[in-house]
């Protein structure tokens, strides 16, 4: 399964780091922070003691789940040291500049890996899972929070905002449109709902479960290991 050019990414995230927080509060209208407090929600009804956040960009979820499991151990990992110097600012407990396609941790390491809207961006999608399966403990969680695509009458009205409206709007508050241009054509290119779950099941991690947000815009995709 494919995914995208590392070189690209990095440098497109560097360039955007300062206003990403803000930008995709106005572009969601507010909608991603509930996102994050469901999924905070989620994390700590599994009780966890070690938690790894991969592509922690910013910490946002990283934030949200610390507040959600205050006596948890949670680990912001990226590839981008302009992200997450933001994500220690914010007071991130513990961060460490790391690729997901190769995480520097032993097998078994974390209770709970989760990854908020950066499997989309890494290399080899069912690669990178394959690597966070790794250093997840037997019994332990997947949590995978993304963009996908909706469908019905939700499908055309979101491609147009996606593809013409979001790029201009984030490249008038970031002055990085190109960067914002890549973002959406990488949600346009990213599985979702069915093929997401047959994406886990390639890499090790059957019966994952898909939770569709505001009408299919975003997916919250869980899994417990096998023990």
């Amino acid at each position: 399964m494919s995914g995208q050019d590392p070189k690209f990414v990095k440098g497109a995230f560097a360039k955007i780091a300062d206003r990403y927080v803000m930008t995709n509060h106005v572009l969601s209208m507010g909608t991603d922070i509930l996102w994050r407090k469901k999924v905070g929600r989620i994390v700590s009804g599994w009780q966890p003691s070690k938690i790894l956040d991969v592509a922690t960009g910013t910490g946002d979820l990283a934030l949200e789940i610390q507040r959600k499991c205050p006596e948890a151990k949670v680990l912001g990992t990226d590839f981008c040291p302009e992200m997450l110097a933001h994500a220690t600012k914010s007071g991130v407990q513990e961060t460490q500049v790391a690729d997901a396609m190769n995480l520097p941790f032993e097998d078994g390491e974390f209770d709970v890996v989760t990854v908020a809207f950066g499997l989309r961006n890494m290399a080899n999608w069912e690669g990178a899972l394959r690597e966070m399966n790794r250093v997840i403990a037997p019994g332990g969680h997947l949590l995978v929070l993304d963009f996908s695509q909706p469908r019905g009458i939700l499908k055309k009205p979101y491609g147009f905002y996606l593809n013409k409206v979001l790029p201009k709007i984030a490249g008038l508050l970031t002055g990085q449109g190109d960067a914002y241009q890549y973002l959406a054509g990488s949600i346009g290119e990213f599985p979702s709902g069915q093929a997401m779950i047959d994406l886990f099941d390639k890499a090790g991690l059957p019966d994952c479960q898909c939770d569709p947000l505001s009408g299919g815009i975003a997916s919250i995709y869980s899994v417990k290991k096998e023990g």
